[in-house]
């Protein structure tokens, strides 16, 4: 019926036997809530951007809107046509978003 001391030490443990098992816990948390998502939105951006052909639509960092003239490949800049007598060359990590000539623009509502 009463316990004795030595069988409620036993029982007891200390809080740093479980600390390594919940911080592999939340590690394993983050890389799956964070850092894998990021990873993968980094590889479609990639894809989307060598992927990049003339005639496309695309959005620059600077929030131009743009029709691509001209893809140099091995090269990280194309050339993009802003309106009919201004072309400009930006590098392709500057791109957000690329249409292709076909996608229909996507109406703010």
């Amino acid at each position: 019926m009463f316990t004795t001391p030595a069988f409620a030490q036993a029982a007891g443990g200390s809080p740093m036997d479980t600390f390594p098992i919940v911080m592999l816990l939340v590690l394993g948390i983050v890389f799956f809530m964070v850092i894998r998502p990021q990873q993968q939105k980094a590889k479609e951006f990639a894809a989307m951007i060598d992927k990049v052909r003339r005639g496309d639509t695309v959005v620059t960092a600077g929030g131009f809107v743009a029709r691509v003239s001209k893809v140099t490949e091995g090269s990280d800049e194309i050339e993009v046509e802003l309106s009919d007598t201004l072309k400009v060359r930006v590098l392709k990590s500057s791109l957000t978003s690329v249409r292709s000539k076909n996608e229909p623009v996507k109406e703010a509502t």
